[in-house]
């Protein structure tokens, strides 16, 4: 008979996740998987916890106490989690509760040995595992010792880490609560962790197993090195057996002990291969009940397999659904994009509405299949080349699955598409007027846009928008526009290629291009100086923006002295720039004009780093560093043999780099402008549906695709439980890091530079822009975070347009993505900023305020002591 304080393990499954936890629910489904073996047990309920939370005194206030604190402040956290916890524990039992609980174990045996564990509500879930979190006592004998370690798996839930770990990850205190598994203790000889996919890989069609003498404690609090052997399809493809020293053993009168395994059998294998092998078919067969794949722990008992957890691998990146289930491989479009965070559901479908190419979603983030590109050899050579050009771990990567020989379909050869990586120029003339034609018609264009769009509403917004996208992609495919980007791009890789044959010289179009004309990116950051200009005359205006908090300021500024002119100053930039952000290719992210805020730090800098005249001065110098590179490499040439030829072809190509190459980060700017027009228009929809009551709040709109918010304003009903659970899904993909390449099988590959030719600890990447330089690097995540001086070198996860205003202020640049022709190596070479992009983890291996070299022309960096 079901009781409210306590159920048996067979009466719960994993739809009972609000009654018995996470760690209950799932042990309750795995009882009743046919061939999975779980030792007998209850729950203690969440309605018990609740009971004892209701009646403990003061709570309430510890509780409240606790919400107010930052993640960050942690003296705070320990000190009032373990008041919490000493209340909790300090709260007896209240009758009826105790009784249930004796009950349930005089039915199982009251003189056996137990495992009391906790099991929260948030916990062993697809998208939180909340791994070690809360408590686990082994080897507990005796209905007392048991209903008091009951009350300590309680107050486990407040826990520091517990308490921090959900103040990270935005979760209330009081809508978690805890339940506890009771189960009969089993006294295994080997016990371990099987992971039924990859964890470090993501390759769903691996599995590891990890093996150790004794109860698993050993092994999960690191204390032993354990055996590792890694399956696949049914076959043991890899094995390390550890040297197992240690063994964590149950005591007679309770409790464990650490005991030393004898010389004898520390380095024997603690399973047989055919033992592994049963215990991967086991987990297989979890993985398909729960439709995930697990991580399991089990122990192995007079030999038979016990399974005592399993709970998902939170740590996967999801693999893109194609629907025909082939073998695909797909490439990250926000390695390309320099945006690696994840994207809302609103901004992934309208970023695969108006793409050029099909996009699958997965994580948050884009990815494009390359497959059929790859399986053809015609095409495979012109993506491979490509892709070694932009990002040579992206094609590394690329290779790897080639290289495996049976993974990609075979397909017949086929015509060469899209862009060519090399060769011959486009065919276009090299005229400048081209590039200020196209600029013309794209705002010509934007202009349109915004005032046919100002009269539309409702569902005939939504027929206007699908219309407006058609024409966002014919003006992305134009194909002058097309011939202009790789004009630019082209003539860069023939000038590097040329040069370096003839002269010997490294990526000399990096001088070459310092100032060129119509790059809109760059410019932004430089019009940012004449922001500051305006601006430092006036010192009350400069201390009130060093005190900047709300986004309104700048109707405060305009009572300042010289407040009215910074105003000015400051809206003129945005009327020019202010679609911009970071992560601008996600149409909900808020905009510049929409966070003002965000730009006062750099301002501030520019303020404190620089002379008045600045811009002038920057874009000046440049333009004579790249006349008198030009002037040094013909003169150079024409003393070659056959000099006046390769002098005017070398000629011909630094005109053409310096007529296109600005044109490069035009399309980006065109774009985002069009987006900040869509999304004003679907945020008024969104007020309009909060003034109805069918949303609760404007934003709620970025957490549906187009077409639902398509259909919700058409029906004026949205599912409410649909947004809040995009809203959990999109916290955590914040933990998820996007692979380059990505396969069908779950498996991400980051790909190598396979260099020796670099210092022993140098940090390999990509050379975007030569030079070498030394200085502080600036670790910066958020570019609200700026705060450079001179001679400051940026190191960050990735930088796309927005971050340029920073570039002026910084004399190098190193990033963790990128590639040769993406934005920020444009600006960088632009500016003259040597330039390391693709670092692997950039931004862990430098502490920010370490003196570091930047060697821009070899692609690597040296940390200083």
């Amino acid at each position: 008979m079901t009781e409210r304080y306590v159920r048996g393990l067979p009466e719960v499954d994993e739809g009972q996740v609000a009654i018995v936890g996470g760690k209950g629910a799932h042990l309750g489904a795995l009882t009743r998987i046919d061939g999975i073996d779980v030792p007998p047990g209850f729950c203690v309920t969440t309605d018990a916890f609740r009971r004892v939370m209701a009646e403990a005194p003061s709570i309430d206030d510890r509780l409240d106490e606790l919400s107010r604190l930052a993640p960050d402040d942690r003296e705070a956290i320990r000190a009032v989690s373990a008041e919490v916890r000493r209340t909790i524990e300090g709260t007896a039992l209240a009758d009826d509760v105790a009784a249930a609980i004796t009950r349930a174990l005089t039915r199982l045996g009251e003189q056996a040995a137990y495992a009391v564990r906790s099991s929260a509500t948030a916990e062993d879930l697809p998208t939180a595992s909340f791994a070690g979190q809360q408590d686990t006592y082994l080897n507990v004998l005796g209905t007392a010792a048991i209903l008091q370690h009951v009350s300590r798996c309680w107050a486990s839930l407040f826990t520091e880490r517990a308490v921090t770990y959900r103040q990270r990850n935005g979760i209330d205190h009081r809508t978690v609560h805890m339940a506890v598994v009771v189960q009969k203790m089993v006294f295994p000889q080997v016990s371990g962790i099987l992971f039924t996919a990859d964890p470090v890989t993501s390759h769903r069609k691996v599995a590891t197993v990890e093996a150790s003498f004794g109860l698993g404690e050993a092994l999960v609090s690191g204390l032993v090195n354990a055996d590792a052997y890694t399956v696949r399809e049914g076959a043991i493809v890899d094995r390390t057996i550890g040297t197992k020293r240690l063994a964590v053993h149950a005591l007679p009168a309770g409790g464990t002990t650490e005991q030393a395994i004898d010389a004898a059998w520390q380095d024997r294998p603690a399973l047989t291969d055919a033992q592994v092998i049963r215990l991967v078919q086991l987990g297989r067969r979890i993985e398909a009940h729960f439709g995930h794949p697990q991580d399991i722990e089990w122990c192995l008992v007079d030999g038979d397999f016990q399974i005592v957890q399993s709970r998902p691998i939170t740590t996967l990146f999801p693999v893109p659904e194609t629907g025909d289930g082939g073998n695909h491989v797909f490439i990250s479009v926000g390695h390309q994009q320099m945006m690696t965070d994840p994207m809302k559901p609103l901004g992934l479908s309208v970023w695969q509405l108006t793409a050029m190419a099909p996009m699958y979603d997965a994580g948050g983030r884009l990815f494009v299949d390359a497959t059929r590109a790859l399986a053809a050899p015609s095409s495979r050579a012109g993506l491979l080349e490509m892709a070694g050009r932009s990002d040579p771990l992206v094609r590394d990567a690329l290779e790897t699955v080639i290289d495996r020989g049976d993974f990609l379909p075979s397909l017949p050869d086929q015509a060469p598409t899209g862009p060519r990586a090399g060769g011959a120029p486009a065919p276009i003339e090299t005229d400048p007027a081209i590039v200020t034609d196209l600029i013309d018609r794209s705002q010509a264009s934007i202009a349109t846009l915004r005032r046919d769009i100002a009269t539309q509403s409702g569902p005939a917004l939504f027929e206007f928008l699908l219309a407006a996208f058609q024409e966002h992609k014919r003006l992305l495919a134009e194909p002058r526009s097309m011939q202009a980007i790789m004009a630019g791009m082209e003539a860069t890789w023939w000038l590097n290629d040329q040069l370096w044959a003839w002269l010997g010289e490294k990526n000399a179009a990096d001088t070459l291009t310092l100032s060129a004309p119509h790059n809109v990116t760059s410019e932004m950051g430089l019009a940012l100086l004449d922001v500051a200009d305006v601006i430092r005359p006036h010192a009350e205006v400069v201390a009130f923006l060093r005190e900047v908090e709300d986004e309104d300021f700048l109707d405060e500024l305009a009572t300042l002295p010289g407040g009215p002119e910074a105003r000015e100053a400051i809206l003129a930039f945005l009327d020019t720039y202010g679609m911009r952000c970071v992560g601008e290719i996600d149409i909900t992210r808020p905009r510049w004009s929409e966070r003002p805020t965000t730009l006062v730090p750099v301002i501030l800098d520019n303020i404190r780093n620089f002379a008045p005249g600045a811009r002038e001065r920057r874009f000046e110098q440049g333009r004579q560093e790249a006349a008198k590179k030009e002037q040094d490499v013909l003169a150079r040439l024409r003393a070659l043999p056959d000099g006046e030829r390769k002098a005017d072809e070398a000629k011909r190509m630094i005109d053409r780099v310096r007529t296109f190459i600005g044109y490069r980060e035009y399309p980006k700017y065109a774009i985002v402008s069009r987006y900040f027009v869509y999304k004003q228009a679907l945020l008024r929809e969104a007020e309009r549906l909060v003034r109805a009551n069918v949303l609760r709040e404007k934003e709620d709109i970025f957490f549906l695709t187009f077409q639902e918010l398509h259909d919700v304003v058409r029906t004026n009903q949205v599912d409410d439980r649909l947004i809040r659970r995009r809203k959990d899904d999109f916290r955590s993909y914040h933990a998820l890091t996007p692979p380059r390449v990505l396969t069908s099988e779950g498996e991400g590959i980051t790909g190598a530079y396979r260099r020796d030719d670099v210092p022993a600890g140098a940090l390999v990447g990509l050379p975007v822009s030569g030079g070498v330089v030394e200085g502080r690097a600036r670790v910066i995540l958020d570019l609200a975070d700026a705060d450079l001086d001179p001679g400051d070198i940026l190191v960050t996860a990735y930088t796309d347009p927005s971050w340029s205003p920073l570039f002026v202020a910084v004399k190098g640049l190193v990033t963790e993505v990128g590639g040769l022709m993406t934005h920020g190596a444009v600006v960088a070479r632009e500016y003259g900023l040597p330039s390391v992009v693709g670092v692997a983890h950039a931004t862990r291996l430098i502490r920010d305020g370490q003196r570091i070299r930047v060697h821009g022309t070899d692609g690597y960096v040296e940390i200083l002591p």
